[in-house]
């Protein structure tokens, strides 16, 4: 197929035709009044997963309201700081609400960001010798990082594979990796709703089943909350980290951890800071007073400034509806998908190779994949960045901080990388592990990735299709 500016009308009217759940009307009247920047800008933003585009009604809503109110620091009595505290209390219920997040059975703690919270969650879980703490290889770095609290304190620590071509966990290692330690004493099984690199969505079931089992289940939904609903009236995850610019853009810094009234119980907190105790002494070594709930987690002060945006971001995101926007993402995956499938060389070899789902089974709008020549060559990933960002098209290049999944799609063997962390002579970056390991095997530990989300069309869609059509038929020497 091909992809010129000038069959854009036609290819959109025959995508609508067999798209229902674009709501193109809609959203598309929403990307014209509250996006508009994209084509003032020229830009073209496929890098959702990443951060999400906050809407110009945030910027005007939240600014007009600040110079509407007077607000100081929370951790008072007087009139400024009873509002502040008022507007605090009225974003964690919106958290609340939004997730269907029953009060009587969970806690909001607000944090800097998922990372942040997955820390809260690492430093404070009862982990101990012959404890457990078991995840996914397919797992952001943040909580892969929950291993060194768990390994210093002498707990068991386990990973579940991922498995090719569909990078989906093997789900009878699963099994057995759940029974196994079933006698451990304090469990925490971690995994992601959806993966930030390969879009794969887990099933949600594994929680109640891990619950049967006697786990605490960390279910990572950063990359899952901002296009899919998470209902915690029907799935029951302990400790739920969120970022909330992923979701709706602004303000960046604040981020949630939604827990289960019994897993905060659990958690002992290594230190305090201020905001979080009800009393300490300097004078009586080691006298404080954790201060019950969310409250003994909130180090320092909270953003109160920032937090009635996250009320107006989600309720921004309740008007156009959640499952609107998972509905519109999933149809121009779909058409992404297919088209990458269809996409070949004049010699009929394929221009790209996916990693993960190659059709919308059980995944997510967030596609991992090489673009290839005609004699099944990997572009350089960097090159291919660089050379979209020249034509104004947001991509993200790399592991996506899952390294797990990248070294399952690259094929990347223990013995290959063991040099990037046994080379004593000077630190070893990213990127030059990457030159190690394509140097010595001629593997490619990198990966290109799109992300569609909020405001994403059919247009941008179509754009990098008609980029990644620039390359057909031009071999790697050849760009280089």
């Amino acid at each position: 197929m091909d992809y010129p500016p000038t069959a854009l009308p036609h290819s959109l009217a025959a995508f609508i035709e067999t798209s229902p759940g674009y709501h193109a009307a809609e959203i598309d009247a929403l990307r014209t009044k509250d996006y508009r920047r994209l084509e003032r800008l020229g830009h073209t933003y496929l890098d959702f997963t990443g951060g999400g585009l906050y809407a110009d009604s945030q910027l005007k809503e939240h600014h007009a309201w600040l110079a509407d109110h007077v607000l100081g620091n929370p951790h008072s009595h007087n009139p400024t700081s009873l509002a502040a505290t008022h507007f605090v209390e009225e974003a964690r219920s919106a958290v609340h609400e939004f997730f269907k997040a029953d009060p009587a059975e969970y806690d909001v703690i607000f944090t800097l960001n998922a990372s942040h919270a997955l820390k809260l969650v690492g430093e404070s879980y009862p982990f101990e010798a012959g404890a457990c703490y078991l995840m996914s290889y397919d797992n952001h770095n943040s909580v892969n990082g929950i291993r060194e609290f768990a390994r210093r304190a002498g707990a068991d620590v386990a990973y579940i594979p991922v498995r090719k071509p569909d990078l989906r966990l093997d789900a009878d290692l699963l099994e057995r990796g759940l029974t196994q330690h079933a006698p451990c004493p304090n469990r925490l099984f971690a995994y992601p709703a959806q993966s930030n690199f390969s879009g794969v969505q887990h099933p949600l079931e594994w929680i109640e089943h891990a619950h049967e089992l006697g786990w605490d289940v960390l279910l990572d939904s950063a990359a899952f909350a901002p296009t899919n609903r998470l209902d915690l009236r029907i799935i029951k995850p302990d400790f739920v980290p969120l970022s909330f610019y992923k979701m709706f853009g602004y303000p960046t810094g604040i981020g949630a951890l939604i827990v289960r009234h019994e897993a905060l119980a659990k958690l002992r907190r290594p230190w305090f800071a201020g905001g979080t105790i009800t009393l300490a002494s300097v004078q009586g070594e080691g006298w404080h007073h954790l201060s019950p709930g969310h409250t003994g987690f909130e180090d320092g002060t909270v953003d109160y400034l920032g937090l009635p945006a996250i009320t107006m971001g989600l309720r921004h995101v309740s008007e156009i509806g959640i499952d609107a926007i998972h509905s519109r993402v999933d149809a121009l995956a779909g058409w992404l998908l297919e088209q990458m499938r269809t996409l070949v060389h004049t010699n009929g070899e394929p221009m790209f190779r996916i990693f993960g789902p190659d059709t919308m089974d059980r995944r997510g709008a967030t596609i991992a994949f090489y673009l290839l020549d005609p004699d099944g060559a990997v572009y350089d990933v960097h090159r291919i960045e660089r050379l979209a960002g020249e034509e104004r098209i947001s991509i993200r290049t790399g592991c996506f901080c899952n390294p797990g999944d990248g070294e399952v799609a690259h094929e990347i063997e223990p013995s290959d990388m063991q040099k990037c962390f046994t080379e004593p002579s000077m630190p070893v970056t990213y990127d030059q592990c990457h030159d190690i390991i394509r140097d010595r095997t001629g593997k490619v530990p990198n990966t290109v990735r799109i992300s569609l989300g909020i405001a994403s069309n059919f247009e941008d869609v179509y754009r990098f299709m008609t980029f990644a059509e620039e390359f057909r038929d031009r071999s790697v020497r050849d760009l280089d």
